[in-house]
């Protein structure tokens, strides 16, 4: 069951922490889609944070359902570990949050590839087949974790590159025309009233773009030192990543003990914690979002953020 919020008139510190997402408080899905079973992809985990996400595991659970015009996800794996290629009809954005990636792309993973490390953000337009591994673990020895953004509330379904749904009924997983996963493995049955949905065909697969290494690169926005307090636009009208995603990316920098305040109080946007702790201040004190949390700011709340220990977050807002 997704986390129930309160009405979004309500700005109390009550209020503001349940719409907040703590990264120690996440619940996993490890079979989230056609690929978990594929040899190298057994291991990673899929979370929904804000909204269904795109996950095929009707049990896949939702951590806040309400709206935002996006949708907000993650994915934690150890090095070693395979997201297989697909494609998306909405825009896909990555926050490197910890560990070390690898982004492949085109139908087999080798048209490009790109490394990102922590603080780098990756904007794969649509159509475009990608797949990404983590390369290496978090500085404390963790699996690598990745925040996502995913475009509109409903983002359709995964376009799976053909080889993808073979390796699957090698490993009793049959992905359904609605969507829906079913693993013969675990005694579930394909449905008679539901027909098997039918794999990307060759001709489908031709025709989704291609990238080369330089196109590839042009994607990416590399984390940079910052000199204390500043707000940088990463995706939208002022940042490098200027082309139609239907929301905006900032990264923000607080300098320890200072405080950052901007008038966008009239929509939900997301704060997302890389590094570092803030106090988010509401009507009746201030609630601190940590290394790691995600947190839904709504609408009315101003927008104050005080940094504990020296922070830096990225806001996604439309």
């Amino acid at each position: 069951m997704a986390k129930s919020i309160a009405n979004i008139d309500d700005l109390t510190c009550e209020a503001l922490t349940n719409r907040m997402v703590r990264y120690a408080d996440m619940i996993p899905c490890y079979n989230a889609f056609i690929d978990c079973r594929t040899p190298g992809s057994e291991a990673k985990e899929n979370f929904t944070i804000i909204g269904p996400g795109v996950s095929e595991n009707p049990g896949q659970h939702v951590h806040i359902a309400e709206p935002h015009g996006y949708n907000i996800g993650g994915a934690r794996q150890p090095p070693g570990c395979v997201n297989s290629q697909h494609s998306h009809d909405t825009a896909e954005v990555f926050v490197v949050h910890s560990g070390h990636w690898r982004f492949d792309l085109g139908e087999h993973g080798d048209d490009a590839q790109v490394d990102l490390h922590p603080g780098d953000v990756i904007s794969i337009p649509t159509r475009v087949f990608r797949g990404f591994t983590a390369t290496d673990r978090a500085e404390d020895g963790s699996p690598g974790f990745l925040w996502a953004v995913l475009g509109q509330d409903n983002p359709g379904r995964v376009t799976w590159a053909p080889q993808v749904f073979d390796m699957a009924k090698d490993y009793g997983l049959v992905l359904l025309e609605n969507g829906s996963l079913v693993d013969t493995v675990a005694g579930e049955a394909v449905p008679t009233d539901v027909p098997p949905m039918t794999p990307t065909s060759r001709a489908a697969a031709d025709a989704l773009s291609k990238m080369d290494l330089t196109q590839a690169q042009a994607i990416v926005w590399r984390n940079a030192t910052s000199d204390g307090t500043s707000a940088t636009p990463v995706i939208g009208d002022d940042g490098p990543l200027n082309w139609d995603h239907g929301f905006m990316l900032d990264r923000i920098d607080i300098a320890p003990g200072e405080a950052i305040d901007w008038d966008d109080a009239d929509d939900k946007d997301v704060l997302f914690i890389h590094r570092g702790s803030v106090d988010v201040e509401c009507e009746d004190g201030f609630v601190t979002v940590g290394e790691g949390d995600t947190i839904s700011l709504p609408v009315g709340l101003p927008r104050r953020l005080l940094a504990d220990a020296g922070a830096t977050a990225y806001l996604v807002h439309r």
